[in-house]
């Protein structure tokens, strides 16, 4: 289902003779920032704290790259490791100074200083990075109402359908007001339009407002109207398990992720065990294996997944597993070489397939390539950085202690995701 916008010209007083920033904005430097502060004291390092797999960043950064409609796409951060993950997922880093840098220092301040040091730059697009159901339709919509509608400044709202009161002192004994019904005639639901809200997830404004000190402002003002399942924020703990079953319903995951996943690989070592050699009495070597993930490969063979398991000559034990494995479970069990991408692209042509019809579960190095290639890609939560920032899931479950069960459940998600949005686009198509 499509976003709602609506357009509303707004007076602003005194700011009305500010120019357009939408004048000549095509030959302009649209950027979009994603402000990143490594103090957080809700949640430490909440910018790039792991949510549904992927960095909180991540998600916007994504959408943002993926939009296609920003000639740079920044973060501006005070901090290392958020430094590192910014520029692993394709963005310029913007190291800002100190002085906006503190738990009191607004995000206009922080965009003014920005702007300062980058000249280059005419129309920013500050995007909030705990806005994780961003998509990037929202963007490029609400983009071209500046390009094409002469907007200067557009901001995202969310339609709320809730009855406000005044807040009066406790125990004043002053009696409370409504802000926004009459108690004697209180609307249905389905009779009030609601209010519209701004949810915060971005802000579009041109440099000379901002120079001014203003990210809503001009001779027209216009909100961009996101829906409920899209408008989510992270403040505290307690947001984080929601945002997280919401990100994976409603959440944007990327141009390449396929409606149905149709092959899977599977690497033995490190993703169905967890590193360790258990040795017998009598020196045999033994690997063990979570029954969870057993389950997880069955449950993708029901829904027609064929699943491959990987192995390499440089393990042994791990082979030996396989085979059995590939016994209770039916599955093909291929060895593969230091660059697995060359042995599997000639399986995936026989069978027809593009990549992005391929999932790949690796935990290293040697999986980088195909992580990347793959339409959904996963490592298990113990995986090396270079792996992780491969992939597209990261498992909260580690190798061979639930993470292949983890990941199969979130391949059947996207299914199930992929089935709702074609029912929907029948409907929107006779409609």
């Amino acid at each position: 289902m499509a976003s709602r916008k609506r357009a509303r010209p707004a007076d602003n007083g005194e700011l009305d003779a500010a120019p357009s920033a939408s004048k000549q904005v095509k030959t302009r430097h649209v950027a979009a920032l994603i402000l990143a502060r490594g103090g957080s004291k809700g949640i430490p390092l909440k910018n790039i704290k792991m949510l549904a797999g992927v960095p909180l960043i991540g998600w916007v950064l994504r959408a943002a790259l993926d939009s296609e409609c920003f000639d740079s796409v920044w973060v501006s951060t005070d901090h290392d490791e958020i430094e590192k993950v910014a520029k692993a997922w394709g963005a310029k880093v913007h190291r800002r100074r100190p002085e906006v840098s503190k738990d009191s220092s607004t995000s206009l301040e922080t965009i003014q200083e920005f702007i300062r040091f980058h000249k280059e730059v005419d129309v920013v697009c500050n995007i909030q990075a705990t806005s994780p159901c961003l998509h990037p339709r929202h963007l490029k919509e609400a983009l071209d109402m500046i390009k094409q509608q002469d907007f200067d400044s557009v901001f995202s709202v969310v339609r709320r359908h809730q009855f406000r009161w005044q807040e009066v002192k406790k125990g004043s004994g002053e009696p409370t007001k409504p802000l926004n019904l009459d108690p004697l005639n209180r609307p249905r639901r389905q009779d009030w339009d609601g209010e519209l809200c701004e949810n915060g997830s971005f802000y579009i404004t041109g440099r000379e407002l901002i120079e001014k000190g203003v990210l809503q402002g001009g001779k027209k003002i216009s909100y961009y109207e996101m829906l409920p399942e899209h408008s989510v924020d992270i403040d505290v703990d307690i947001d984080w398990p929601v945002a997280e079953q919401r990100v994976l319903r409603y959440g944007y995951f990327g141009r390449e992720t396929p409606e149905v996943v149709r092959l899977m690989f599977c690497k033995v070592s490190g993703c169905l065990t967890e590193g360790r050699i258990f040795l017998s009495m009598s020196g045999e070597e033994m690997l063990s294996i979570n029954t969870r993930d057993t389950t997880g490969v069955r449950m993708l063979q029901k829904e027609e997944v064929e699943v491959v398991l990987l192995t390499s000559s440089e393990d042994p034990v791990a082979q030996s597993l396989a085979g059995k494995l590939a016994e209770r479970t039916g599955c093909q069990v291929i060895e593969v070489g230091e660059e697995p991408m060359d042995d599997l692209n000639p399986m995936v042509e026989k069978r027809k397939l593009q990549w992005k019809d391929v999932a790949y579960m690796g935990n290293d190095k040697p999986d980088v390539n195909c992580l990347n290639r793959a339409g959904l890609s996963a490592v298990p939560g113990d995986a090396p950085v270079v792996a992780i920032n491969a992939a597209k899931y990261t498992c909260h479950g580690i190798g061979g202690k639930g993470a292949m069960r983890e990941f199969a459940e979130y391949i059947l998600l996207q299914k199930q995701k992929g089935k709702s949005q074609m029912k929907q686009d029948r409907i929107d198509s006779s409609s």
